[in-house]
């Protein structure tokens, strides 16, 4: 794992108490990074960051105090950030003629704003030191609209130019700033759809890889964002998600061709 340049390199991740965050929060670790686990959950924080050998911090995201704070602690425990990844996010269901403007709100605040507020106080280090990286954790539904998502797609497709505009304006000051965008994923969180075998293999069909993402997969792709492997990469965006998102011609009616 020397080969990905990380080792002593300090790593924060937002969003790390379980799921995908925690993957990537294990995966710097295995890669020798000094890992800061951030969530607005702190008993899962610090359970989390127990189990794989780093630091657990209650972070509210939307609340600046509390990400100050975090910074804080993490720079008097590790130092400096060298990398943060923005990935703390959440998806309330609903459609947009009956929203909730304060739900709707509420969900840019974390899934936008908060991935804003942290580079900002994150990077403030990076950009006096004149090095560092982003990696924010988007989503295909960023590019490809999901039904009864609320905010969840619109704020995802905000990131990926937040992260451009990031790259843009950073980039002369030795910041880079990249998009992973997982696709279908078995998390905790997404375990319900996966309980049924006709489900899940209905899913699993869908994927040319034939096969449902792990949080590994999406770890290791934004491992190699933030390593010096990356280093002339900046503004870009990996969708991770098994060839899924090129597969919108095969939903067009072919008679006597195989749909295999």
């Amino acid at each position: 794992m020397s080969w990905l340049g990380l080792t002593g390199k300090v790593a924060v991740v937002t969003g790390a108490g379980g799921g995908i965050g925690k993957a990537i929060s294990s995966a710097f670790a295995g890669a020798g990074a000094n890992v800061a686990l951030l969530d607005l959950d702190g008993a899962a924080a610090t359970d989390s960051a127990n189990e794989i050998g780093g630091l657990g911090i209650h972070c509210d995201v939307t609340d600046p105090a509390s990400v100050a704070e975090a910074v804080a602690k993490v720079e008097a425990a590790l130092g400096p950030a060298d990398v943060l990844v923005n990935n703390a996010a959440f998806l309330s269901p609903g459609n947009l003629d009956e929203v909730d403007i304060a739900a709707w709100q509420a969900m840019l605040d974390v899934n936008l704003t908060g991935y804003l507020r942290s580079a900002q106080a994150f990077g403030a280090a990076m950009l006096e030191r004149g090095s560092g990286a982003l990696v924010h954790v988007g989503s295909i539904s960023g590019n490809h609209q999901q039904a009864f998502s609320n905010a969840y797609s619109a704020s995802k497709a905000a990131v990926s130019m937040l992260s451009r505009q990031l790259a843009f304006e950073w980039g002369p000051r030795g910041v880079r700033s990249n998009v992973v965008a997982p696709g279908l994923v078995r998390t905790p969180l997404s375990e319900a759809f996966y309980a049924d075998p006709i489900t899940r293999a209905a899913r699993e069909k869908v994927v040319p890889l034939r096969r449902i993402g792990r949080a590994l997969d999406i770890a290791e792709a934004v491992l190699f964002f933030a390593s010096d492997r990356a280093s002339y990469i900046s503004g870009q965006e990996v969708i991770v998600d098994g060839g899924y998102a090129q597969t919108l011609m095969s939903h067009v009616p072919r008679p006597g061709y195989a749909d295999d």
